[in-house]
């Protein structure tokens, strides 16, 4: 793990009155795992991480355990932790299953969401439109979206499933940056123009359409 990344981790855990130490570790080791500032198989140690943060290592290692039991890290020997590895068998066989859930969370949440929330991820989502690649901000539009959708779903269960999903697709590491700016802002507005007028077949299909797409776009990135 490089000096300049561990620094700017560091720097994404600044404090928050209502989080303790090891919440503040947790949400920012997993935010750079998630955007891919850590990479798959990248080492973390433990001891490292508690110099960097001027912390004690007990926070730490709560912070390691959790993501640990997420699925985000893996033990390796002598105290350290590396970024799981997700191999493209492993994302396409979980696309399958989110083809499954995530529309029918859509459907379910279609009229659910506050207006306000929904103009809030536009404006948000056309203010990324014109980026040329995914970027850290991107990344944190498109869990909201999708978490947000999950979770008016009204079915925790659900939810679930769909987050460790979309944990698990988020790590599969690619080659290059497959160029999905453009078209993601046009899907996730259409997802959000149909859970507003609350049509649960149009927000069915175009979250199955989105996903649909995103795998391809992976397919032909790892194919080159």
């Amino acid at each position: 793990m490089s000096g300049t990344g561990i620094v700017s981790v560091a720097a994404a855990a600044a404090p928050r009155a209502a989080e303790s130490l090891a919440d503040q570790a947790y949400r920012a080791v997993s935010r750079w795992i998630l955007t891919r500032r850590l990479a798959g198989g990248q080492v973390i140690v433990e001891g490292r991480l508690a110099e960097q943060f001027n912390i004690s290592r007990t926070p730490i290692r709560e912070a390691l355990l959790r993501l640990e039991a997420e699925g985000l890290l893996v033990k390796q020997g002598s105290g350290s932790y590396a970024v799981r590895r997700i191999t493209a068998s492993e994302f396409f066989q979980s696309m399958r299953i989110r083809a499954l859930l995530e529309p029918e969370a859509a459907a379910l949440a279609a009229g659910r969401i506050a207006l306000g929330d929904l103009q809030t991820l536009r404006s948000r989502i056309a203010s990324l439109a014109d980026a040329p690649l995914q970027e850290e901000a991107h990344w944190e539009v498109d869990d909201r979206l999708h978490d947000l959708i999950a979770a008016a779903s009204g079915n925790p269960v659900l939810a679930r499933l769909i987050r460790d999903l979309r944990r698990t697709t988020r790590l599969l590491e690619v080659v290059e940056p497959f160029d999905r700016v453009a078209a993601d802002a046009e899907e996730h507005t259409r997802i959000l123009d149909t859970i507003e007028t609350r049509d649960r077949p149009a927000a069915r299909r175009a979250m199955a359409t989105h996903l649909r797409n995103v795998e391809r776009a992976v397919l032909a990135t790892i194919s080159r």
